[in-house]
């Protein structure tokens, strides 16, 4: 991979469409940062490797916040971004997450539903009464996969997709995400990262009548997240 995508890595890609790992405070689209986004780098990139003389297409069909890591779809085509974008609106993606959160009492297991509420001058989601004028239903199962001395590592189903949906959602539990100081937790993580990782997609390709599935480990040299690496490789969740 060319240096102009050294921040991110093709897990997946065919005519249609690309699945990319998104690195943890890489911006997906240009912000006010003015940090080098993952969608210029991946053009940059195929661009530079397909020696395409003019400009590269690259659909943006959902996003992850910059402090999470993870599985990104991009579309090829404006005929697959329609496809993978209604996709996603219709709720027939399957969409699956580790987290490490801290070890508490919280179950072990739970299907999680609230209404959210989302603060755009703090860029912010609370949870609220569902007669909130703009509250959005919000739902999400997890099941612990590993418990260690002060955490436990999640595997989160998210059902919707709402804005720092599972952010919020585990922090009401008494669960914020480690290094999250945005929704709790006690400290931030040295490289400012959050541990949320896109972890499992699923969809009907865009073009092809089948199923397409991609998992993604994290890849982070955190220790936290090695251990992690380690239980769902060797348990092949």
């Amino acid at each position: 991979m060319s240096s102009e995508a050294s921040n991110s890595l093709i897990c997946y890609e065919d005519n249609h469409l690309w699945l990319v790992y998104k690195q943890p405070g890489e911006p997906v689209q240009a912000d006010r940062s003015g940090d080098t986004p993952l969608i210029e780098r991946i053009k940059s990139h195929i661009k530079h490797r397909d020696q395409k003389p003019g400009a590269v297409f690259c659909g943006l069909v959902h996003r992850i916040d910059r402090p999470v890591s993870g599985l990104l779809v991009l579309a090829k085509t404006s005929k697959a971004l329609s496809r993978l974008n209604q996709a996603f609106q219709n709720r027939s993606v399957s969409k699956e997450y580790l987290a490490v959160v801290p070890h508490t009492q919280a179950p072990e297991r739970s299907l999680v539903t609230n209404y959210l509420l989302r603060n755009t001058q703090q860029n912010k989601s609370y949870i609220c009464n569902p007669n909130t004028p703009k509250a959005q239903l919000a739902e999400l199962e997890y099941e612990t996969l590993a418990v260690w001395e002060r955490y436990r590592l999640l595997k989160i189903r998210l059902f919707t997709g709402r804005h720092h949906q599972i952010r919020v959602q585990l922090a009401a539990l008494g669960m914020p995400i480690k290094g999250d100081l945005k929704y709790g937790a006690s400290r931030s993580n040295p490289d400012g990262s959050i541990h949320l990782h896109s972890y499992f997609l699923k969809f009907k390709h865009p073009v092809r009548d089948e199923l397409l599935e991609q998992y993604c480990v994290p890849l982070h040299s955190d220790p936290l997240w090695k251990l992690a690496r380690t239980f769902v490789t060797s348990n092949s969740i």
